[in-house]
């Protein structure tokens, strides 16, 4: 049994910038309760935590049963490592519930698509002419395609 529950699927551009031919990719928002791994009698987590070493604090006697995480994925990570078969091999991002629940959708936005742009230059601007497309990068750089 899966910690998580899927809160959305989007797809967006597979290297961060939205340009004429750029490849898509799905994105996953994967929350973990926060019931999941508290150290609160009944949970069945009495001995420990479990989860401590790849997940935020587990929230512990919570009003508004607020999610313990939201972990960003690529749709199709692998789940399991050695440390745990719940641990994502490879999340883009992890929040707290608390950081998810007050992150305006614009900025998670831009926070994922600079994780996928890999520290790459942004794209600022882009040129059809019919014949190649030319992609312009915020350090100046200019990179042709063919249409």
């Amino acid at each position: 049994m899966s910690i998580y529950a899927t809160l959305w699927r989007l797809r967006f551009p597979a290297e961060g910038d939205d340009y004429h031919g750029c490849e898509w990719v799905e994105i996953m928002a994967q929350a973990v309760p926060g019931h999941v791994g508290t150290p609160q009698p009944g949970y069945g987590y009495e001995t420990g935590d479990p989860y401590a070493s790849f997940l935020p604090t587990a929230v512990t006697d919570d009003p508004d049963n607020r999610n313990r995480a939201v972990v960003i994925v690529t749709a199709g990570t692998p789940k399991g490592t050695e440390r745990s078969p719940q641990e994502y091999s490879a999340s883009l991002l992890t929040l707290t519930g608390e950081e998810y629940e007050h992150i305006p959708f614009w900025k998670l936005h831009e926070m994922i698509c600079d994780l996928l742009r890999n520290e790459s230059p942004r794209v600022v601007a882009q040129i059809l002419d019919g014949r190649s497309n030319r992609i312009i990068r915020d350090d100046g750089s200019i990179e042709s395609r063919e249409v």
